[in-house]
């Protein structure tokens, strides 16, 4: 567990430095907003919600919609799994419009925990359908996401996160997709209520030239 630990914090660190993107990417400035919500229904069992607004092209768009539910079971204090569905409408400029349903299950392990300092680990197995289309595109999302105390209040959170197409169909692609990396403050508000606003690079990987989303990104956790 040891090696397999710093393996990943090493990984994060990594990622984080080496996936910016080369100057031939095309780029794009945007502004994300998400809002996340954790509920207890017993001591075992819990549901999240979550909305999340991507203003695109230069943040000057509502680009894209998501909207997220799960329902999931806490084996132990440090690993869960759960189910969910989401709901996602993508308006880009140029290719039309898509509605997509989005079923997924994942695995959660808190990897560290001491200090203060935590390691998660999130696999998340999802399977794509579009209004637009008839067929199921698979994909794998391992999420790697270390927080370290940098003040009484606050936490620095980095996340790494790679998009694996699992199979090739007209919106999924096979193989390495997308790769995002995130790095911010923690802020609370309020008990069990914070703000984590930072910076997120999104790598987009095209046939043709690929694209890089320099993006301000502001999430605000609630757990109930």
């Amino acid at each position: 567990m040891i090696t397999q630990t710093r393996f990943l914090a090493g990984a994060l660190a990594l990622t984080a430095m080496t996936t910016a993107a080369p100057a031939s990417a095309e780029e794009d400035f945007n502004i994300w907003t998400g809002q996340f919500v954790v509920a207890d229904v017993t001591d075992d069992i819990y549901v999240r919600g979550e909305a999340q607004e991507r203003f695109t092209n230069d943040a000057d768009r509502l680009g894209q919609l998501l909207l997220r539910s799960l329902v999931a079971y806490r084996i132990n204090d440090d690993v869960n799994v759960g189910v969910g569905y989401a709901y996602i409408f993508t308006d880009p400029i140029g290719p039309a419009e898509t509605n997509e349903h989005r079923f997924y299950q994942e695995f959660n392990i808190r990897l560290i925990d001491s200090g203060g300092v935590t390691l998660d680990s999130r696999n998340r197995l999802e399977q794509r359908t579009f209004e637009e289309g008839d067929e199921t595109g698979w994909r794998f999302r391992p999420f790697v996401q270390l927080r370290v105390p940098i003040s009484e209040d606050n936490k620095f959170v980095a996340y790494t996160e790679p998009f694996i197409g699992l199979n090739e169909t007209a919106q999924n692609r096979e193989g390495l997709a997308v790769w995002r990396n995130f790095a911010g403050i923690s802020v609370p508000l309020a008990e069990r209520i914070e703000i984590v606003p930072g910076y997120l690079n999104q790598h987009v990987f095209r046939d043709g030239e690929d694209r890089s989303d320099h993006i301000v990104n502001v999430n605000l956790f609630l757990a109930f």
